[in-house]
């Protein structure tokens, strides 16, 4: 027989004797506590029999981990005004570790029928409670950082040392060929793309297709089960581990701004059906039509004290018992919105910024959605990082050879000062990046000027249709070599410009070897070939991969490419003409070729924007070449001769 149990902690407790289950909700006449086997089978069902303060709770004797569980929400049915209890729909707790079985899309899922739905959701497992970090922190400090985002099914499903089994899974990331690359890579902290439990869109799978980057969460605990071989929360944790042992930190992508349950008319499977005007932004006077600020059909409601609760216990969680070390939060102007718009003092944005248990991890702002005053890039409080688009965009016109782009080139370089100095915060506020998972790699950028996601079937209208890329001549492959040449010096560019800026680099997976998506800038649902990274590219080009090695470890080695505060004074920082005189106006507005000398000239970075050699006076400051795109910088007595569209790096004190 079940008992009155507790109203905290919310999720299902397992304490040796039994477990006590608890669940928020405020619109619930009755809960229903449905008990499934090991193979999804129904067994019993127990109400629950208390609701303290809006929870709903019980404990029930002889309940141990491993059991599968779900719920019913019994009370007011009416879609209209809102309210979308329906007991026929298995709910799964947003409270659950972890999750057993798969989610089929079938007419049952959705509420507006009287079908039961258990038989094509997955369903919560009994999870005991973890009390031990899975490794010792890196704790790797800010400046310090070095991001490499990647998705661990594309990561995984086509590298050489990754055993059959193990592809495209937790076990994959963990494995020691793999650790072993990160590690002689140089990369500090490994950011990977979404691991909640997700789902496919309905209509990718009537598409054939799948959901490869996981941005479609139907849970905020539970790891996703396809991930995983077996137990996805042990598998997790020994990946962590083993990341960990190698000194690297685990950032995760989270996805707290809308879920799988998608708009009014989507599938009921949790958040829905417990508690809909809680959990999500309905427009006012019309409780039956969501708020659609993030392009998805939903909006989470983090005004909401329970959900900004869920949403605290759901990090507190990755952080203190997975061992995750940050996380990047997508589409993170949603945590701020208030019914006014955007606010930097947010009560969620505060408690995120403050909360004890979080003081030590990494938090990173996607500072964007798609709603009205969305762009908020340079406006998030002082302890969180951005994502800095602008940088992106900067850095491409510039290579691209747009004219008068030097002068923003710059301030990318400088750590976007002009973005983020005004509210007193670093340089490292700012995560600079050429590519990520969204948009073309940089061999892409470097090859198609116009989007190719056909493969999509969306008729090509999906993804950026503004790329700042080029292709020189050709769209797409090319056997011209000249043309081949002329992309791989641009690919070197890029990325020494990423690693050479002040802030934090992020690096995109499979950039270091000139991974291609084919022209598709909207990958999210090709989860093959297109998106799996092509290891055999690392043995075609292994002098690429080993430049950009080298740059990484420079950035590591040399402190006046990652210091903790913006560079203005005479002695910090210099742009300095081919000629070793200030640059002028005329040079930011028309010149294609500049250094940017650090410390008195201690380093130095020649940038040669142009289509033709440009020739930099160096006269007495006994720099040494430590890294140059075009393998024919000639330094020679006070000059360097820099090659058209090329970097070079000269440091002090090195031969």
């Amino acid at each position: 027989m079940i008992e009155v149990g507790r109203p905290a902690p919310l999720g299902a407790t397992p304490d040796g004797d039994g477990t006590n289950f608890a669940i928020f909700s405020s619109v619930a006449q009755r809960i229903e506590l449905c008990l499934f086997d090991a193979g999804g089978n129904p067994g019993a069902n127990y109400d629950l029999p208390e609701n303290t303060s809006q929870v709903w709770h019980g404990y029930l004797p002889g309940c141990s981990a491993g059991q599968q569980y779900g719920y019913r929400i019994h009370g007011v049915y009416d879609p209209d005004e809102g309210l979308r209890c329906n007991p026929n729909k298995l709910l799964i707790d947003p409270y659950a570790r972890a999750l057993a079985g798969e989610f089929t899309w079938h007419d049952a899922v959705f509420d507006r029928n009287d079908l039961d739905s258990a038989r094509y959701l997955p369903k919560g497992v009994v999870c005991d409670v973890i009390d031990t970090l899975p490794g010792a922190r890196p704790r790797i400090p800010w400046p310090d950082m070095i991001f490499y985002e990647a998705n661990v099914r594309g990561f995984t499903m086509r590298h050489p040392a990754v055993a059959e089994a193990d592809r495209g899974k937790f076990q994959g990331m963990r494995n020691a060929g793999v650790i072993e690359y990160l590690k002689a890579l140089g990369v500090t902290s490994i950011e990977l793309m979404p691991v909640h439990a997700f789902i496919d869109e309905h209509h990718l799978v009537k598409r054939g297709l799948r959901n490869f980057w996981g941005y479609n969460s139907i849970s905020f605990f539970a790891p996703s089960p396809r991930y995983a071989q077996a137990d996805a929360v042990a598998e997790f944790r020994d990946m962590v581990r083993a990341i960990h042992d190698a000194g690297i930190e685990v950032v995760l992508d989270v996805v707290y701004n809308h879920t799988g349950e998608a708009n009014a008319d989507g599938p009921t499977l949790s958040f829905r059906g417990i508690d809909n005007l809680a959990y999500y932004r309905t427009e006012p006077g019309d409780h039956g039509v969501y708020v659609n600020d993030t392009g998805t059909g939903n909006t989470v409601n983090v005004d909401h004290p329970r959900v900004q609760q869920f949403i605290m216990d759901s990090l507190r969680y990755w952080h203190r018992e997975m061992g995750v070390d940050g996380f990047r939060f997508d589409l993170a102007t949603i945590l701020g919105r208030t019914p006014h718009g955007y606010s930097p003092v947010h009560p969620l944005l505060e408690a995120i910024s403050h909360d004890e248990a979080l003081h030590d991890a990494v938090l990173v702002a996607e500072p964007w959605d798609p709603g009205p005053g969305g762009y908020q890039l340079g406006c998030f409080p002082p302890r969180w990082s951005e994502w800095n688009d602008r940088y992106r965009d900067d850095v491409r016109r510039f290579w691209r050879g747009d004219a008068g782009s030097a002068g923003d080139f710059a301030k990318r370089l400088h750590g976007s000062a002009d973005l983020f100095e005004r509210n007193a915060r670093p340089p490292f506020a700012s995560v600079n990046f050429i590519t990520c998972h969204d948009g073309f790699t940089v061999a892409d950028v470097v090859s198609y000027e116009h989007r190719h996601n056909e493969a999509n079937g969306e008729g090509n209208k999906d993804g950026h249709a503004h790329n700042y890329s080029c292709n020189y001549g050709v769209e797409g492959p090319t056997d011209d070599a000249h043309i081949a040449a002329l992309r791989r010096q641009q690919r070197l560019n890029m990325l020494a410009t990423l690693l050479v800026s002040q802030g934090i680099p992020l690096l995109l997976a499979g950039d270091e070897f000139g991974h291609s998506q084919f022209g598709n800038n909207n990958a999210y649902a090709q989860d093959n070939e297109t998106g799996w990274l092509d290891w055999s590219l690392l043995h075609d080009d292994p002098d690429f991969s080993r430049m950009v090695r080298n740059l990484i470890h420079l950035r590591r080695q040399e402190p006046l490419l990652r210091g903790p505060h913006f560079l203005h004074r005479e002695a910090e920082v210099a742009w300095l003409s081919p000629d070793d005189e200030r640059l002028s106006e005329d040079d930011w507005q028309e010149g294609r070729a500049f250094c940017l000398s650090l410390a008195a000239g201690r380093l130095a970075v020649l940038f040669n924007g142009s289509d033709e050699t440009a020739v930099f006076a160096v006269r007495g400051k006994n720099l040494d070449l430590v890294f140059a795109s075009a393998g024919d910088v000639e330094p020679s007595a006070g000059t360097v001769i820099v090659p058209a569209l090329s970097v070079a790096v000269l440091r002090a004190g090195c031969g």
